[in-house]
């Protein structure tokens, strides 16, 4: 089994904030899939059916953000699974807006949700990286990632949450190069992710 979980805040006044875009892709995967219903589960709402020729574990922690290990734990332990299992997809200011990557391990870049985790179950977990830019000035980031997406973002961010939703069977087999590439070339098709796809986007110091 694999554990796809989404970062976000909890709360209607969060809902449409840059930092709950973990929680917009794996609510598209399950309704893309038709994964369901969401129950109470873990500290949270989950989800549970088949994708990729496994089953999969959907989870969206009801913890905010910085106590997301919490819950990712109580549902890894439940079903004794090994953190390379665990498929984390958050918001990442070092990547530009609609940008993706996926990486294993690594640096945490000041993400409140990925330091929670990594002290629950450790660092080598799976993480699914959104872009969503940065603000250009560091003081500036809570207040960025704690906004909701302006309204000439939608059209990207809606078009790729689909993209990721659509193309989620690959991170559930770990094909992750062709998830990455996948998305990219579906982005450029719809006329988004213009920018040359060259950025790694492991600054810490955000």
């Amino acid at each position: 089994m694999q554990l796809l979980v989404g970062l976000g805040n909890p709360g209607a006044r969060y809902v449409g904030n840059r930092h709950n875009v973990g929680f917009m892709a794996v609510q598209e995967i399950a309704k893309r899939h038709g994964i369901g219903p969401w129950r109470r589960r873990f500290q949270g709402v989950a989800c549970e059916g088949p994708l990729g020729g496994d089953r999969a574990l959907l989870l969206l922690p009801g913890t905010f953000m910085n106590e997301s290990g919490r819950a990712v734990a109580e549902a890894a332990h439940f079903y004794k699974l090994p953190v390379a299992e665990v498929t984390v997809f958050h918001d990442e200011i070092d990547l530009p807006p609609g940008k993706v990557r996926v990486k294993t391990g690594g640096g945490i870049a000041g993400h409140n949700g990925l330091r929670s985790i990594s002290a629950h179950i450790g660092n080598d977990y799976r993480r699914v990286r959104i872009g969503v830019g940065h603000p250009g000035n560091k003081d500036l980031v809570q207040h960025y990632v704690l906004s909701d997406f302006a309204k000439s973002e939608r059209d990207w961010l809606e078009a790729l949450i689909a993209i990721i939703a659509d193309n989620a069977e690959l991170i559930a087999r770990g094909e992750d190069a062709s998830f990455q590439n996948k998305v990219h070339l579906a982005m450029v098709a719809k006329g988004f992710g213009d920018q040359p796809d060259d950025s790694n986007g492991d600054r810490e110091e955000a």
